[in-house]
């Protein structure tokens, strides 16, 4: 699943796949953290970009670390060229992530943006984020001064309408009290 959606110069979609967490080793290697379902997946998409969408990088991988992959990066031959990168986040072009078949699967960054519904059509909001700490996937919601976290399931979130750019949101009792 990738992360959040973004623009490049030209206009066109990106998506958050990863972030250079840091240098590995004194060879120019780096520790990428991966939001792709499978973190390999972050080196296969080709040419990834900064977040200006001035600098490209080009992933060779060269191993699994804890929360990603070790990669090395085409012209990064040293450990201090490796550690200037720490904490650049890597997208690539929407274009690039392989479509999703099924009807119930989405990648985060499509949800960031549409129009969160209650049932009866009141709009609570709009999705600010799709965010994890561990216990699954969590939807911000910011509405008119207020802002909402609801778990991103079935029950919770019983409609995703992408082509109309809406979510429908039963927030549970707790949260409609609040």
């Amino acid at each position: 699943m990738a992360g959040s959606n973004d623009m490049d110069e030209t206009g066109k979609a990106r998506v958050l796949v990863g972030v250079i967490a840091a240098a590995h080793g004194v060879r120019g290697l780096v520790r990428v953290k991966s939001f792709t379902a499978d973190p390999k997946s972050v080196a296969s998409y080709g040419e990834l970009s900064d977040e200006r969408g001035q600098r490209r990088f080009r992933l060779k991988l060269q191993g699994q670390a804890k929360e990603g992959v070790i990669a090395q990066i085409d012209g990064v031959a040293d450990r201090d060229a490796a550690e200037a990168l720490k904490g650049t986040k890597l997208y690539v072009g929407r274009e690039a992530l392989p479509e999703i078949g099924a009807d119930d699967e989405f990648y985060q960054a499509d949800l960031v943006g549409l129009r969160v519904e209650a049932r009866d059509g009141k709009t609570l909001g709009r999705v600010k984020a799709v965010l994890n700490f561990g216990a699954g996937d969590l939807l911000e919601i910011e509405g008119e001064g207020v802002s909402l976290m609801l778990p991103f399931t079935k029950k919770v979130v019983p409609l995703v309408d992408l082509p109309g750019g809406r979510l429908v949101a039963e927030p549970p009792a707790e949260v409609e009290a609040r």
